[in-house]
């Protein structure tokens, strides 16, 4: 979601891990003019421990039950009020294995929660309902299971409500009937489903469509329900949804839920909400059609398995509404984007992306933490990886079968980002999702002839890290407009760099694309620093350098211990990898093109990095 307010704490409950929830089938009665709800929930379960001998569905007190049925008989049931659940006993113990199906009849006036999760207001003095229940709030008007551990596999919802309202819902609307003076729609959502994802509106709506064209494939619906007063400007707005989504299309394969459709449900609230298949928006610009669209991908069909792993949700859909601006440039300034980001993140000098305190709604939806700094540590990896791998592991991660549909953890993603790249992740990880702060540089160089000295120290905010290890971009230029980008591998503080460059510099620009997190940055020339202070890591050689066909690499350390060699371009793309368990190598360099490149290698001990030149 764009935006986020308080709700009450609420810490996940054991007593709902006995059963997988199948199918729900929700049959609400809704009259957006009062704020009470009644209706029938049918839950569809598959028993998961030995015996269950009692079912539990989380429910607020504030709800009453009426009747309680499972095959055909009244079941005793009990409202736990300080638990905030519903347990109701079964007539005996159910294997594990067994699939079963139990109805809760129920109505009330859901608790004012001074957030969210059900709402009865009005517009243009229309009343409306409409509900937002992440992360705790879908017991408030229903009794369900909302930890991030089991999806609802499908679901039907079918509201009731009087003319001449309309309801925005899940899914694919199979019908909407007339019975008298009210209104009866049906929605239905054959796709995994969190519970927090599940929702209604109800009000006077507006309806109409979008459609997003698909190559060989019928066009993807976006069905929009709007207040009729603001029809007129909302419908020149989502058109920009179109384009967006054939943006995130081919990033990360085809809309998760093409075949059913994507969908906007103005409501009354500041931000959005991504209900899967329908956002509620409380307004169209650009980043917030953005945003939710986004976590259709991540969020909807990859959900963080824990709160404290938000930021695959918020992070991702974060990142992706800046992309919109790399691909789309007159939607805004990618640069500006970053630019932002990284200066929230560096306004304090602590915070993890790693939520320590789920109970906590606020540290959950932390704008500078779990968005801004979560969506920029995703900008580091894709520095750190190159687009390509960084673009293939992500929709490696939405398509794994485990994955896909369900729920990850930050494991799962850093698991497909090193396969992919073949790169050890653990130190950034580490640094940047468990740790807290960020570094500052300050960088000192010189021009000795035609090699160029970098001497590069660095302090950190927060003493969670000591150090943080990156590849550092650096432009040196001349007022003649020569410039080259070098990526300096930087892995210990004081660490001095030897480069040959085909020119005099006069300036040196630090970061200039805004790959990283980092503020309070010097950059100065130094006269003093010479060449003989570089230690090389360790006496491997190449040779010839420059080279034209083929390079050959000796002292390479990788006999008894095999390890990998790349080569990157200065601005970080990986060119080729190769597996090396010889003291001496060979690299044909046939179709690299000339230029400068940083030939790495990775053993047990860290990267290590030496400049190749092909003329």
């Amino acid at each position: 979601a764009a935006a986020r307010g308080d709700l009450l704490s609420f810490r996940s409950n054991p007593l709902t891990q006995g059963y997988d929830i199948k199918y729900h089938r929700l049959v609400w009665t809704l009259d957006p003019a009062q704020r009470f709800i009644s209706g029938r929930v049918s839950t569809y379960f598959e028993v998961k421990e030995p015996a269950l001998q009692t079912i539990y569905f989380d429910m607020d007190p504030a709800l009453a039950v009426s009747e309680v049925r499972y095959q055909g008989l009244n079941l005793p049931y009990e409202i736990m009020a300080a638990e905030q659940m519903l347990a109701i006993s079964l007539p005996g113990a159910l294997p594990a294995g067994r699939l079963d199906s139990i109805e809760v009849v129920y109505s009330g006036v859901p608790p004012q929660t001074g957030f969210g999760s059900f709402v009865q207001t009005v517009h243009a003095g229309n009343p409306i309902i409409w509900t937002l229940s992440e992360p705790y709030g879908a017991r408030d008007w229903w009794p369900c299971k909302q930890d991030l551990n089991d999806k609802i596999d499908s679901l039907d919802v079918i509201v009731r409500t009087p003319q001449p309202n309309k309801v925005a819902g899940n899914g694919v609307l199979v019908s909407e009937t007339t019975d008298g003076t009210d209104n009866i729609f049906h929605w239905q959502h054959r796709y995994p489903i969190a519970t927090y994802l599940v929702a209604v509106a109800v009000t006077r709506y507006a309806v109409y469509s979008d459609f997003v064209p698909v190559a060989g494939a019928e066009p993807i619906e976006v069905m929009n329900f709007v207040f009729p007063q603001d029809e007129s400007w909302i419908s020149e707005q989502t058109g920009r949804t179109v384009e967006i989504m054939a943006i995130f299309n081919d990033l990360f394969g085809l809309y998760p839920f093409a075949d059913e459709k994507y969908g906007h449900a103005q409501f009354g609230w500041g931000g959005g909400m991504e209900h899967q298949t329908m956002s509620f928006m409380g307004g169209f610009s650009h980043v917030l059609q953005a945003h939710e669209l986004a976590h259709q991908w991540f969020g909807n069909k990859v959900t963080c398995g824990s709160w404290e792993d938000i930021w695959l949700n918020e992070g991702f859909a974060t990142y992706l509404e800046g992309l919109t601006y790399q691909y789309m440039p007159e939607a805004g300034s990618w640069k500006a984007y970053l630019q932002a980001k990284i200066n929230s993140v560096v306004s304090q000098p602590d915070g993890s992306v790693r939520v320590s305190d789920t109970s906590s709604v606020s540290r959950i939806f932390h704008g500078r933490l779990s968005y801004n700094k979560g969506a920029m540590l995703l900008h580091m990896l894709r520095w750190i990886l190159g687009d390509t791998d960084f673009f293939q592991a992500l929709r490696n991660y939405l398509n794994d079968p485990m994955l896909a549909f369900g729920y990850a953890r930050t494991a799962d993603l850093k698991r497909h980002l090193e396969t992919q790249s073949g790169l050890a992740l653990d130190t950034f990880f580490n640094d940047w999702y468990e740790g807290e702060g960020y570094p500052s540089y300050d960088i000192q160089w010189h021009q000795e002839g035609g090699q160029l000295i970098v001497r590069v120290e660095q302090q950190t905010s927060h003493p969670s890290v000591s150090f943080f290890a990156l590849p550092l971009p650096v432009r040196v230029s001349t007022s003649q407009a020569q410039d080259t980008l070098l990526v300096l591998d930087h892995t210990f503080s004081g660490q001095t760099f030897v480069v040959p460059i085909p020119f005099a510099a006069d300036t040196l620009i630090f970061d200039p694309d805004l790959w990283l997190v980092s503020a309070g940055n010097a950059v100065h020339r130094n006269p003093l620093l010479k060449t003989e202070e570089v230690v090389e890591p360790e006496d491997w050689l190449l040779y010839p350098n420059p080279a034209t066909t083929a390079l050959t690499i000796t002292g390479t350390g990788c006999a008894e211990e095999a390890c990998l060699l790349e080569i990157r371009t200065m601005g970080g793309q990986l060119w080729k990898t190769f597996h090396v368990d010889t003291l001496s190598f060979e690299i044909s360099l046939t179709g690299l093109p000339a230029g400068m490149y940083l030939l790495r290698k990775l053993t047990v001990a860290g990267w290590q990095t030496k400049l190749l030149v092909k003329p």
